[in-house]
């Protein structure tokens, strides 16, 4: 047996980790509008569910921006005691991340934005939506950008643009008849949909993934609880939570919630405006074109990661099968959180509804821009006819000339015509191959 030296150039290991970790990388297609903001704004705000890449995002965008994070005992403590002396000591170019644990800094900053309002000064990250805070009551209005970052579209993960959305503005989906339909079981859409986006949860098995979801929920609970509200039972949010991931995509029905979870009515509310902060629900509101419209104005209550939903729900990929009922709600929750991130890149102006008139007729995702609508249908069959289109066509019918075009997002593979020409039934997969 022979020892020989092993000799190691510290070099080119530094530059395979550093292409290894350019090849784990998945470019953000929300990076383009944080630089836009950050060269006309002195205050950017990133802002996002825990865990969903702001961190990384930031560090990329400007690795030469000096950084600074709440999450570091030593910057948290300075800033706390002293928050004057804590901002007047940074540079000119900084990132405070975890900004939402230390809301006493907003104040300060204010004032030395009104001193120097140079864009770009302030990069903040926060994993608290600080328009929600109580405890911000010094507004940052006019001064600061917020740009919000979602969990991994699943454009995203594919590396692809992610422009379903522009192309259904820009009205670009024309009918594609295949000649051979495929009716396989669609048990990679399943795969999408029990996943998620949080990036820490893509490499994992399916057991692994529900493993980290559950350790994701209880190290948020109990870190970022405190910097948003004062809750007397975690457990009981926890609870409500729960609940609420066995029914997105519902009517919220805050008496039934009530009583299920034997809460009062305002507790009840309050407890959805703190999981709304935390980045996960979405209270989606109903479209109407006007107070006199026969249309019901409930909210829809989404959970923001289907993969977040799916574990607390306790499904699995395998439960689409035949029945596919229980991941229906589901498989609109993940469209209505690929829709809500594409528009953020997109255009600002998109705002994102739901409908259903007083018959019943419904649509699942309402986008607008000014007085502009386009209606998304969701359905989980793998076939598509002119009857999946009615919500659609009652929706028209409401909007008149303002009417632009609807789909019906459905499992097939062909672009179908639904008997109207601004409808088309169109593949779930447009989502993430455009």
């Amino acid at each position: 047996m022979y020892n020989y030296p092993v000799i190691i150039c510290i070099s080119c290991l530094e530059m395979i980790l550093r292409n290894q970790a350019e090849e784990s990388f998945v470019p953000r297609a929300i990076s383009s509008a944080v630089r836009t903001a950050l060269a006309d704004r002195p205050v950017v705000c990133l802002l996002g569910a825990r865990q969903c890449g702001k961190t990384t995002l930031a560090r990329r965008l400007e690795p030469e921006r000096a950084f600074y994070s709440m999450d570091n005992p030593s910057h948290f403590e300075t800033a706390r005691a002293d928050p004057v002396g804590f901002v007047q000591n940074l540079p000119d170019a900084v990132t405070l991340d975890e900004i939402q644990r230390a809301p006493e800094l907003l104040p300060v900053i204010k004032i030395a934005v009104d001193q120097n309002r140079q864009p770009g000064r302030f990069l903040l990250t926060g994993s608290a939506n600080l328009l929600l805070l109580p405890k911000v009551t010094e507004s940052l209005a006019g001064r600061m950008e917020i740009v919000q970052l979602h969990p991994f579209t699943e454009a995203e993960k594919e590396r692809r643009p992610g422009r379903f959305v522009q192309a259904l503005l820009d009205g670009a989906f024309q009918p594609e008849i295949l000649p051979v339909p495929s009716f396989r079981p669609n048990l990679a859409l399943a795969e999408r949909l029990v996943a998620g986006g949080y990036p820490e949860a893509q490499r994992n098995t399916p057991a692994r993934i529900r493993r980290w979801h559950e350790q994701y929920l209880a190290a948020l609970i109990e870190r970022d609880l405190e910097n948003v509200a004062h809750v007397d039972r975690a457990d009981s949010l926890r609870q409500l939570l729960e609940v609420l991931a066995a029914q997105t995509a519902q009517l919220l029905n805050v008496s039934s919630l009530s009583r299920k979870l034997q809460l009062q009515r305002p507790t009840v509310l309050r407890y959805l405006s703190i999981l709304e902060r935390l980045f996960l629900v979405r209270r989606l509101r109903a479209w109407r074109r006007n107070p006199a419209t026969k249309a019901v104005t409930t909210p829809k209550v989404h959970l923001l990661d289907s993969g977040l939903a799916a574990s607390l729900s306790g499904l699995r990929a395998s439960d689409w099968g035949d029945n596919r009922s229980p991941m229906g709600p589901l498989l609109e929750s993940f469209v209505v959180q690929q829709l809500a991130a594409q528009a953020a890149w997109t255009d600002a102006d998109i705002k994102l509804w739901h409908y259903r008139d007083h018959r019943g007729a419904e649509v699942d995702a309402v986008l607008t821009r000014g007085r502009e609508v386009w209606g998304i249908e969701v359905k989980a069959s793998s076939s598509a006819g002119p009857g999946d289109g009615r919500g659609l066509r009652q929706l028209a019918e409401d909007c008149g000339e303002h009417f632009r075009g609807g789909v019906v997002l459905y499992a097939g593979d062909s672009t179908l015509p639904l008997g109207d020409r601004r409808m088309l039934a169109v593949p779930m997969k447009e989502l993430w191959e455009r």
